[in-house]
């Protein structure tokens, strides 16, 4: 019936062979959306309108188990896109009554660069509204990919502004909206800009590796044990979200989070406190080349976070030459391990790294 809301999550890891196109353009990523009415909450960019226009050609393929896709011919694919692409975008502006003139930002999101190019320059719109696809950046993240861009377009747009997201998939649909005064006053947790920043060079024999494309010799060190999945269920709010404990008396947080309060004593009187969104700083850190890992050496660091509690942690994303008492880090969330068949995903540290510092850097 169209009420409540509902979370719409894309989400892509791009694989091709080593050399290849796809290799050299694809991303990983992941996006996610609230789709509501105002009844929810307040609403960021109002749907206008959009359209559709199918096309049946094969110009892409993959065989089921199949680590990678196949292409047509590049130009075979981008004269369909470029013919499904501009009937839907004619289409749009027809069914909600605007004209190319009156749009303030347009996205393109595909897997075919040279259709997701062409039809950019077809759109008709004024200089400085087409944007970033990110292909440069980010890569093509696949079924991410719209959402990405689209919430990269709002991190930047104003109030009252149309938007136009443009997806050339099977076809091509055109999505229309119009921000509202809501967008003024949203505040992300973290741009688009910002994560992008957040990156850190990989070498590529350790991508290679970490795709599954180049056999290594795995570290010579006994093996992490299996993780436990009943422990897991005993502590999942700390496992998959990071929440610790906090002392609701004395304000001491507990990472983990303890039943006993280290200050007081205060038995089962905490309450939540959540830290997957809270930076720290590196307070001391030591580098361990004998450990196993997957990627050596471990650089383990005891951190302090901002919410008050302190937790020795792996760092990821930098270094080990580079690490610093001081060093300003946020956690995210990371593969620890495989054991058995089994992966292990926890809590690490990284540093942060902001669209401004890399602008000054």
């Amino acid at each position: 019936d169209g009420a409540g809301t509902a979370l719409v999550v894309g989400s892509d890891i791009r694989v091709g062979l080593p050399g290849s196109g796809d290799e050299a353009a694809g991303g990983d990523g992941a996006s996610a959306l609230v789709v509501g009415g105002a009844a929810e909450g307040a609403v960021l960019a109002e749907y206008l309108g959009g359209a559709c226009a199918t096309a049946e050609f094969v110009d892409r393929w993959r065989t089921p188990g199949d680590v990678r896709s196949k292409l047509w011919e590049e130009k075979f694919g981008e004269n369909n896109y470029l013919a499904a692409g501009r009937r839907a975008w004619t289409d749009a502006l027809k069914a909600t009554g605007l004209t190319a003139d009156q749009v303030d930002h347009a996205v393109v999101a595909g897997l075919h660069g040279r259709a997701v190019a062409g039809l950019g320059r077809k759109l008709g719109v004024r200089d400085g509204v087409l944007g970033d696809d990110l292909a440069s950046t980010v890569g093509v993240t696949g079924a991410a990919h719209p959402g990405l861009l689209l919430g990269a377009t709002l991190d930047t747009a104003a109030s009252d502004k149309v938007i136009a997201l443009i997806v050339l998939s099977d076809g091509a649909e055109v999505f229309l909206f119009r921000t509202t005064d809501a967008l003024a006053s949203y505040s992300p947790a973290r741009t688009v800009a910002d994560q992008v920043a957040g990156g850190a060079p990989l070498p590529y024999g350790k991508y290679l590796a970490w795709r599954g494309l180049l056999p290594v010799e795995p570290p010579r060190r006994p093996e992490p044990a299996r993780t436990s999945s009943s422990a897991a269920v005993r502590s999942l709010d700390w496992k998959y979200g990071f929440v610790g404990a906090k002392d609701r008396e004395t304000g001491a947080v507990h990472l983990p989070p303890q039943r006993v309060s280290m200050t007081g004593g205060n038995v089962d009187d905490m309450e939540p406190a959540p830290t997957a969104d809270v930076t720290g700083t590196v307070k001391t850190f030591t580098v361990d080349r004998m450990a196993y890992s997957p990627s050596p050496p471990v650089v383990f660091a005891v951190v302090d976070f901002d919410n008050g509690g302190r937790l020795p942690i792996e760092l990821t994303d930098m270094d080990a030459g580079e690490v610093a008492i001081g060093d300003r880090v946020e956690p995210t969330f990371r593969r620890i391990g495989t054991a058995d068949g089994i992966h292990n995903y926890f809590w690490k540290a990284r540093p942060v790294r902001t669209a401004r510092a890399a602008e000054e850097a």
